[in-house]
């Protein structure tokens, strides 16, 4: 009998809990230090402890150039120079000013402001400015789409939008402004004409000026509440409008104690790099907590992040190069990409170099199964892809989307650092669950923070419940101070939450869950993602896109079912190079849409997912029986998926309605 340890165990002896983590069994954490109840203390906390030290980061544009593609496109290449930091204390002084600045403009504590901006020192900045002055921040984030921003704007009523010169003169037309005041956060020119009457245009070093006379210094700070309303964070939600959800200052203090409890050793030695979007809460939490401890963030973006992203001028290093971070925070998506790109290259190589790369790689994974490393496989084989990302990572968390097995196991073994997964909500604070870093199993998401607690509920009808052997499964609820106030002026649609006999707050997250012996959470199913078949059996679809992504031919893959139906259908992303070259071992040579419209390569996808399916072992009416394939890529700005990557199944049920019907045998 293999012993287990327990990492968190059920409160009442119960299958269906609550689980606690065994170190907090008792209470549940709500701060990490004593009396450091509102995220201005926090801050002010760590300029006493870290005055002088970096704080954030940017690179310094150097040049711009313009290249053109074999295609005739023309990509815009940058050429970036060293980091510049600014230290706690320089921080400290600028968000002074600035948030004495909005005040002069007339931005009233407890009344929303709101950010629409890129990831950026100026975001944070602005962020901290806000939370200092109890000014309420509404993040909404640039991939939204131009008819969600208008919507939350409005919603919201802020007077005061802070955005980026880029977003203005491309997301933000004339008729989605409301508000009297703009702020741009760069030192760019822009044209003020052509805007509403009353709008007056500023720029952000404009508005630190005006706050730094000494006529508007000198007037009183009102600081928050641990009650009060830190942000409003818009989700764009799988499905409608976007919902605001109200995160007050306690809530957003307890879920960061949980999660810093997970990163072993977080401080000044650390260096952080930050590009994933922050009106996400995964990188808001990370960036403040990275604050709190004194740990260093150098700001990148995706498109900057290696030396093989795209503005990158070839030649020239990337943001990871130049940084070398310790830690960083992944969307699977992002992850996938590495895993892909590098398992291309071993594809490339000589038949020796794979060779010894495939028995380096299998001999580290048994070794990192019993717990061991493999530190000649790390020198030789390892440190060169390790240096993609600057070469010192030290720990990834990903968020966001479950991570597969093998791009977790990957990242185990290939950048030489555990991948902590967690999972977790807007709704949670981005708080839930965290993997511990000694944890090597793939395909959960760990136990319970010490600031919440995991509940399942029975949900029959999807046949989930806490009897279900070998470990209870249901629809997992979250509780505890880090579960959120609820939606912005949507009463009714705060169904999800509720409220105990204890007064704790609960938040159910519509994912099925199964608990292991040891306490960990396994995300098994999502609620929304049930279809059930015309001859009665579920299908869910997110559980046959995960299996179908291990296809080679497959880039990304949307399943979709009619419940008046009885199979499943696809659509598909292909992988272009591997499309391409079957396309031309079967004769068909021909442009890449005219490939995706082939009813040969049509049938070529679909053999290939039955081959995966079966090696998956999918029931025999889960697999798609027809496929239609896409030859866009779906990213955030085609309005398909979520930032985060997440299908948006609404929309691409619309963009693809006339195939549904074809597929479906309709008109």
């Amino acid at each position: 009998m293999h012993y287990i340890v327990e990492k968190a165990k059920s409160t009442t002896g119960k299958a269906e809990g609550p689980y606690r983590c065994v170190e907090n069994f008792d209470n549940l954490a709500r701060e990490d230090f004593e009396g450091k109840d509102s995220l201005d203390k926090l801050f002010e906390h760590a300029v006493q402890r870290f005055g002088k030290a970096d704080c954030l980061g940017t690179r310094e544009v150097l040049n711009e150039e313009n290249e053109t593609q074999p295609s005739g496109k023309i990509f815009k290449k940058l050429i970036l120079g060293e980091y510049r930091w600014l230290s706690y204390d320089e921080v400290d002084q600028i968000i002074s000013h600035l948030g004495s600045g909005l005040a002069a403009l007339g931005q009233q504590p407890k009344s929303t402001i709101a950010i629409f901006c890129e990831t950026r020192a100026e975001w944070m900045i602005t962020a901290q400015a806000c939370f200092r002055r109890n000014f309420p921040l509404v993040t909404l984030y640039a991939t939204l789409g131009e008819e969600a921003v208008a919507y939350g704007l409005n919603e919201c009523g802020a007077t005061h939008l802070i955005t980026s010169t880029e977003l203005l003169e491309t997301k933000l037309k004339v008729g989605v402004i409301r508000g009297n005041h703009i702020i741009y956060v760069d030192n760019k020119s822009i044209t003020r004409t052509g805007y509403p009457e009353g709008i007056q245009i500023h720029s952000m070093q404009a508005v630190q000026e005006l706050g730094a006379k000494p006529d508007n210094l000198s007037i009183a700070v009102q600081r928050p509440q641990p009650t009060d309303l830190a942000v409003v964070m818009y989700t764009s939600g799988s499905t409608g409008q976007p919902k605001g959800v109200m995160i007050i200052h306690s809530n957003l203090i307890a879920g960061m104690t949980g999660q810093c409890e997970r990163i072993p050793g977080l401080g000044p030695k650390d260096t952080y790099i930050g590009y994933l979007p922050l009106a996400h809460v995964l990188e808001m939490t990370a960036e403040i907590s990275c604050m709190t401890y004194g740990c260093r963030i150098g700001y990148s973006s995706p498109q900057t992040l290696s030396d093989q992203s795209t503005k990158i001028k070839k030649g020239s290093k990337g943001d990871c190069s130049v940084l070398r971070p310790t830690l960083m925070a992944a969307v699977p998506e992002i992850m996938d990409r590495i895993y892909k790109n590098v398992m291309n290259k071993v594809q490339e190589m000589s038949y020796v170099q794979r060779t010894l790369f495939k028995l380096g790689y299998n001999y580290k994974l048994e070794q990192i199964k019993m717990g061991y490393d493999a530190p000649l496989c790390n020198l030789l084989l390892f440190k060169k892809v390790k240096a993609q990302l600057g070469g010192n990572i030290r720990m990834m968390l990903s968020g966001g989307a479950p991570l597969s097995s093998a791009t977790q196991r990957f990242m185990n073994i290939c950048f030489c650092c555990p991948v902590g997964q967690g999972y977790g909500l807007t709704e949670t604070c981005g708080a839930g669950t965290i993997t511990e870093v000694a944890d090597y199993s793939t395909g959960r998401v760990g136990a319970p923070l010490i600031c919440c607690e995991v509940k399942l509920r029975d949900w029959v009808e999807g046949g989930y419940t806490s009897q279900d052997q070998p470990h209870p499964r249901g629809e997992i609820m979250i509780g505890g101070p880090n579960v959120t106030m609820g939606y912005y002026k949507s009463e009714h649609l705060n169904n999800d939450f509720w409220v105990d006999e204890q007064g704790q707050r609960w938040f159910c997250t519509g994912d099925v869950g199964e608990i292991h012996p040891d306490g960990c959470l396994q995300i098994v199913d999502r609620k929304k993602d049930l279809v059930k078949l015309q001859a009665g059996e579920y299908v869910s679809l997110g559980k046959v896109e995960s299996a179908l992504k291990n296809c080679p031919l497959i880039e990304n893959i949307c399943a979709y079912a009619n419940s008046d139906q009885n199979y499943v259908i696809s659509f598909v992303v292909p992988n272009q190079k591997q499309l391409t070259i079957l396309a031309n071992k079967n004769g068909i040579s021909v442009a890449w849409e005219e490939i995706c419209n082939h009813p040969a390569m049509e049938k070529e996808v679909l053999k290939a997912i039955k081959e995966v399916a079966a090696s998956i072992k999918l029931q025999r009416f889960e697999i798609p029986v027809k496929v239609r394939l896409s030859p866009e890529p779906w990213t955030p700005e085609t309005g398909l998926v979520t930032d985060a990557f997440k299908l948006k199944r609404k929309e691409l049920k619309n963009h693809f309605q006339t195939d549904i019907e074809r597929m479906y045998g309709g008109k």
